[in-house]
């Protein structure tokens, strides 16, 4: 796909976002819109994955460390193939199978069940790690947030990712600058993150987690980088789309109420009109 066609999935999908948001009366809204982009990428463009073909043992796999994103990966999995759209609005519901953090195969797609922050980060290497030792081609992708770098688990993983020079693995850190108290710079600084990465001698990348041709050049570079693992800075704005939404920490953890969300609604369909 072109730049400009990934760009037109990316705004219908966060569209959905809205939708489902809207429609759960619960959720996160700032999060999920700011990693769009990176998540149509690596689902349309840079991943070798395969909706007719869901579970085939050489797909990459893409784990959502930082599960209460799960609306933006709910929705281009739907806008992918795998399942549905019309169950994008079933989010959260009872008997969903699409629920506030995702649950592994609930659909065919979730490779991890998220929740706790930091531990995906942690099953991303065993996975990577597995995928090696019986020779498996496969790539793993694991997303997570800036706050779950305060998290000590992260770290241990980094760690022994570098030790064994897990050069399958592709981290990719959702450096948004928000979460759900506040400021990450306020509530717990994370500079010299770059730095930090690098000296757990990790090869960094960072990105604008916000341009669709950077984030598929970096993720193909990325994904083809041998030797040690790579983690990828990507720098988001959290709420990307809708304006009121946009660097406000306050849209971490909460949805629309149903005239914001025909406020975003129409800001989104503005932006595709423009793409």
């Amino acid at each position: 796909m072109t730049s400009r066609e990934l760009a037109l999935t990316a705004n219908s999908i966060r569209q959905d976002i809205i939708k489902a948001l809207v429609e759960a009366k619960s959720g996160h809204s700032g999060g999920p819109l700011g990693l769009t982009d990176i998540l149509t990428a690596l689902y349309f463009e840079v991943a070798d994955i395969d909706p007719k073909y869901p579970w085939k043992e050489t797909r990459d796999r893409i784990i959502l460390s930082c599960g209460h994103y799960c609306p933006a990966l709910y929705s281009a999995l739907a806008h992918r193939g795998y399942f549905p759209i019309e169950e994008l609005l079933t989010l959260r519901k009872i008997n969903s199978r699409l629920q506030g953090h995702p649950h592994l195969r609930s659909v065919p797609g979730i490779e991890n069940t998220g929740g706790p922050l930091g531990q995906g980060v942690s099953l991303a290497l065993g996975i990577a790690l597995a995928l090696k030792l019986k020779g498996n081609p496969a790539h793993v992708f694991c997303l997570s947030s800036d706050g779950e770098q305060q998290e000590g688990e992260v770290w241990e993983a980094y760690n022994m990712a570098a030790k064994y020079k897990v050069d399958n693995l592709t981290y990719i850190v959702d450096y948004n600058h928000i979460q759900i108290d506040g400021p990450v710079d306020e509530i717990m600084p994370l500079e010299p993150l770059a730095d930090k990465y690098r000296a757990f001698n990790l090869h960094v990348l960072e990105m604008d987690g916000n341009n669709m041709a950077e984030v598929v050049k970096t993720l193909r570079k990325a994904k083809n980088h041998k030797g040690g693992t790579t983690m990828v800075v990507a720098h988001t704005i959290p709420g990307k789309g809708v304006s009121f939404m946009e660097g406000d920490y306050h849209w971490h953890g909460k949805p629309p109420n149903a005239e914001e969300a025909v406020r975003a609604l129409h800001e989104l369909e503005v932006i595709h009109e423009k793409i």
